[in-house]
């Protein structure tokens, strides 16, 4: 069989064992939310509330899908012209062309351009969070954590392109094979190192002062049977009003984390419900599965990167010789950028019955039904989330329940249609 053959059929694996682990791992029945229960919710919300999350997801709205769609032209102009190509030669030449300071320099310069031309959005979408309320910072302290992101991607994209022009170099017939299986693992990798190294970066964690709420969390995680080293307050404050809750890590990792904001926003009863629904996620290894089907997903990729290197119209659009070079590294990011907007619809579905699921698990848990409505109409008010979206940009990409969608399977799940 020839290496092109090999790859083919290991691609093949890949799929067939990322869909099994898919219909076994994904909850694809969610718990009801009749629609005349939504518009019932949806009623429990004041008419001014409601106006103002409208208006505000209508002011983001030329900002998000501005930035998506000139971050995608740009990233295909990068690739599908000789561009790109050229911009990662500039970048080596201090380094006398050589592959190394092609691949960590002209990534990074690449991933720049993208990231300029799409920053007068992100800078508009910083005015109107300000303007509504939701954050709390100033230009200085949006432009730090704005950076601090830039520097946390900088160090793992340069970290997986030296590592895969190495493994090129190193094996140049079957760099697929070897790539796959690095890419895989630096998934697995990132998903157990991130909450440890990366969430301090951008807050500050303190543990949660002894008192009834902190004993209430230990004891629902206990009774839930998922063992949590701490609870921790996050400083969320400095940056936004939005209220949240979650839990992190893996084993003798793990923690409940609360933001500060939502004990002052919420009441303790609320806090115990968003922790319950967070504490689904761990219950049913949530995570672990998205990163057993990203370590999938991420290592198919890479073949399917490999397969397509034989498309010899692509690489001439390009203007390099072979997909494996780092010449070729703004023709991979129009790739992935391509490949991101196909899948995002997949992927909100996918997140959407996780997050039904959890919410069950809160249900079932805290066996109260009425302080889960409240927690969401709390959530939605101060998140200033709009309860009822438009129905095309729910499905293409929410990535949770909408929230008169979750306060109806409350309300099924309470009449007992579980």
């Amino acid at each position: 069989m020839t290496v092109r053959g090999w790859a083919v059929c290991a691609f093949g694996v890949l799929v067939v064992a990322g869909i099994v682990l898919a219909a076994v791992l994904i909850p694809w029945h969610r718990p009801p939310a009749p629609r005349a229960d939504q518009l019932s919710a949806l009623g429990q919300f004041e008419r001014g509330q409601v106006d103002r999350a409208k208006a505000f997801h209508a002011a983001l709205r030329p900002g998000s899908y501005g930035s998506m769609l000139i971050g995608l032209a740009v990233a295909l102009v990068l690739g599908l012209t000789p561009l790109g190509a050229w911009l990662v030669t500039q970048a080596g030449r201090p380094f006398g062309g050589h592959w190394a300071g092609r691949a960590l320099l002209g990534g990074l310069l690449i991933v720049l351009v993208s990231e300029v031309v799409t920053l007068p959005f992100a800078a508009w979408r910083h005015t109107i969070v300000v303007r509504y309320g939701i954050s709390t910072q100033t230009w200085g302290a949006w432009a730090v954590d704005l950076v601090k992101g830039w520097a946390v991607g900088a160090v793992i994209g340069g970290v997986a392109l030296l590592g895969f022009f190495a493994v090129v170099r190193l094996a140049p017939r079957w760099w697929w094979a070897w790539g796959a299986a690095g890419a895989a693992i630096l998934v697995v990798l990132l998903s157990f190192v991130l909450p440890v190294l990366v969430e301090p970066v951008f807050n500050k964690f303190t543990p949660m002062a002894d008192g009834p709420l902190r004993t209430q969390l230990l004891a629902l995680a206990d009774r839930d049977g998922v063992p949590v080293r701490d609870v921790l307050v996050a400083d969320a404050s400095r940056r936004t009003r939005a209220v949240n809750a979650y839990v992190s890590g893996f084993g003798p990792t793990r923690r409940i984390v609360v933001y500060d904001t939502m004990l002052t926003e919420a009441t303790p009863a609320e806090v115990v419900s968003v922790a319950a629904h967070e504490l689904g996620h761990a219950k049913e290894q949530d995570v672990l599965a998205g990163t057993l089907l990203g370590a999938l997903g991420t290592a198919a990729a890479v073949i399917g990167l490999f397969l397509l290197g034989s498309w010899a119209g692509l690489l001439r659009r390009a203007g390099v010789d072979s997909i494996a070079e780092p010449r070729a590294l703004g023709l991979l990011v129009a790739i992935a950028a391509v490949a991101g907007l196909i899948a995002t619809p997949v992927q909100a579905f996918v997140t959407r019955q996780i997050e039904a699921r959890a919410d069950e698990h809160a249900l079932e848990l805290t066996q109260d039904a009425a302080t889960f409505e409240s927690m969401q109409r709390r959530l939605g008010t101060v998140n200033l989330s709009e309860p009822d979206p438009p129905a095309w940009e729910h499905v293409l990409f929410a990535s949770h329940p909408s929230t008169v969608q979750r306060m109806a399977a409350a309300r099924a799940w309470a009449r007992g249609e579980r």
